[in-house]
């Protein structure tokens, strides 16, 4: 289940657009992370470390109940631009004669978040995943690192910094997508703080991580590799006590239902990983030898 606030952040453009200037004008970061389960969060129950997301939730406020697209584009341009994705062409509506998907484009009316807090004075900036049709900067945004390259999150070859293509990364390199993506979110707000300490802005930052196929660092793979070696019920198990015992949820996890996997198969990116990937739950122990990293 992926986290996304349309409703919350549509509201807040729709009274940004109508509010005085001398009126207190609310600086917005969203950090958005792609097909992400909920409970994988330390703070939803996860084995995972988030010590930094953790701390945010204790100052703040965990949805126990919360609705989204179910899929990456439909979701982010509910997000962007408060309608339902089929009403802006970003999505499918079985039975409608009107069509939309990934690559469809929005309506002319359908603008984006940015654009409509400019009224208000603010900046916007947005780093990482993009998915939405259009460039970024006619979309309201002011700067922006884009990366297409789901597949590759230490050798991109298409990225684009406010629009303009970059070189490809080499294999070999520092480069590691979440790590970059991070960097370019602080030096928007650095200099923003420098340069327009004045206005307000609207930070709008875009993991890859963890979507499928995920990439993570050597040293992420070792701190982990003996954790999911009893198999994923008996992960699941134990997610479900600490859910219980954080008062998120009243009742135990569903049977783990094995038949049941990513809406797309990716049969040729299975292919070409090899021997160990599994795109469906398993109910036994996983070797320890599977521990791989690949770059």
């Amino acid at each position: 289940m992926k986290h996304w606030r349309n409703s919350i952040v549509a509201s807040a453009a729709a009274a940004a657009v109508v509010v005085s200037a001398q009126a207190p004008r609310p600086n917005h970061i969203f950090i958005l992370v792609d097909d992400l389960g909920f409970s994988d969060l330390g703070c939803y129950g996860g084995e995972i470390r988030t010590p930094n997301v953790d701390g945010l939730a204790r100052g703040g406020l965990r949805f126990t109940q919360h609705y989204n697209s179910a899929r990456c584009w439909p979701s982010r341009a509910a997000l962007l631009t408060g309608y339902y994705p089929q009403q802006v062409r970003r999505d499918a509506l079985p039975g409608a004669a009107q069509k939309g998907g990934a690559t469809s484009p929005r309506p002319p009316w359908a603008a984006l978040l940015p654009a409509m807090l400019k009224a208000a004075g603010y900046l916007s900036y947005h780093s990482g995943k993009w998915h939405i049709d259009g460039p970024v900067l006619a979309g309201g945004f002011d700067r922006s690192y884009r990366l297409e390259d789901a597949d590759r999150y230490f050798s991109p070859r298409h990225h684009y910094m406010d629009d303009r293509p970059l070189p490809p990364v080499e294999r070999g390199s520092n480069f590691y997508n979440t790590t970059f993506i991070a960097d370019h979110a602080i030096d928007c707000l650095k200099k923003h703080a420098e340069h327009h300490a004045d206005r307000p802005f609207f930070q709008y930052i875009c993991f890859f991580a963890p979507h499928f196929p995920l990439h993570a660092l050597p040293e992420d793979i070792a701190r982990y590799a003996h954790r999911y070696t009893n198999g994923w019920n008996a992960l699941q198990a134990e997610r479900g006590r600490r859910l219980k015992e954080m008062g998120i949820v009243r009742h135990n996890p569903p049977p783990m239902e094995t038949s049941l996997g990513p809406p797309y198969h990716f049969p040729d990116a299975l292919e070409r990983l090899g021997l160990g990937e599994v795109n469906r739950p398993l109910r036994t122990r996983w070797p320890t030898s599977s521990a791989r990293f690949r770059r």
